[in-house]
C-alpha cells in the first residue's frame, strides 16, 4: 500500500515523483511513493541522444548544476540543411526550433541522475519489475498495479525460485510507460479516453555515429 505508485522510471516518471515528493515535504506531509521501472536499471531502455531545453529540469531542480547533473555540453550553432543527393542547401532556422540555450546530453545518463536524486528525497525506486496489469476498485476507479510473475520458464512453466507478482495499491497511480504502453491501452478502452480527440501522431529519429580517425 502506498500513497502514489508510479509506472515508468523515464523523465516523466522520475519528474513527477521528485515534484511530489517536493511538494510533500514543504506542505509538511508524509507521502510513500513508489516507482516500478521495467529495465534492469533506471535509464537502460532509454534512448541515449537528446538535446535539452534545461527551463523544466531548473524548476524541478534548480540547483541541478551544483549537485553534478550529466550535463555539460551546450549548443553552440544551429544548421537545418535540405540535402540532395550531390549537394545541399542551408535553410533558415525558425525561432521555435532554435536549441539557443540547449544542451546536448545523454537521456540516459539523465535519468539515472534524476533516479538518484529522487531515492535521496526518499523514494523508492524497483527496477526490474514490469507493470502488467492494472487493478480496479468496484466502481472502476484506478486501484493500483499488478507486477510481472518472477521465475517464469521459456515454455511458460514455473521454475523453483517462481515468485508471483505483488499487488501494488495507491490513493494515486500514474502511468508514465511511453508511447502506447500496454497498460496506456487498456485505460483508453476503459475509460474512453481516446473518443472524439485526434489520433495520437508518432515520429522515429535516426541516428548515424561515425567513427573518426584520431589524427584528424
Amino acid at each position: 500500500e502506498a500513497d502514489v505508485v508510479i509506472v515508468g522510471g523515464g523523465p516523466s516518471g522520475l519528474s513527477s515523483a521528485i515534484h511530489l515528493k517536493n511538494l510533500a515535504d514543504k506542505g509538511g506531509k508524509e507521502l510513500r511513493i513508489v516507482l516500478v521501472e521495467k529495465a534492469s536499471e533506471v535509464g537502460a531502455h532509454i534512448l541515449s541522444g537528446c538535446v535539452l531545453d534545461p527551463k523544466s529540469l531548473t524548476e524541478l531542480i534548480p540547483n541541478w548544476k551544483d549537485l553534478g547533473a550529466p550535463i555539460e555540453t551546450e549548443v553552440t550553432k544551429d544548421k537545418l540543411l535540405a540535402l540532395y543527393k550531390d549537394s545541399s542547401r542551408e535553410l533558415p532556422i525558425m525561432p521555435e526550433i532554435s536549441n539557443e540555450g540547449n544542451y546536448i546530453i545523454s537521456l540516459s545518463q539523465l535519468c539515472r541522475w534524476l533516479g538518484q536524486q529522487a531515492e535521496d528525497l526518499g523514494i523508492e525506486i524497483y527496477p526490474g519489475i514490469a507493470a502488467t496489469e492494472v487493478l480496479h476498485n468496484e466502481d472502476g476507479s484506478v486501484k493500483g498495479i499488478k507486477t510481472n510473475d518472477m521465475g517464469i520458464a521459456k515454455d511458460g512453466s514455473k521454475k523453483d525460485e517462481y515468485e508471483p507478482g505483488m499487488e501494488l495499491h495507491a490513493k494515486c497511480t500514474i502511468f508514465g510507460e511511453g508511447c502506447r504502453g500496454s497498460l496506456a491501452r487498456h485505460l483508453f478502452d476503459k475509460f474512453n479516453l481516446r473518443d472524439g480527440v485526434e489520433h495520437q501522431t508518432y515520429g522515429i529519429g535516426l541516428k548515424e555515429v561515425w567513427k573518426i580517425d584520431p589524427e584528424k
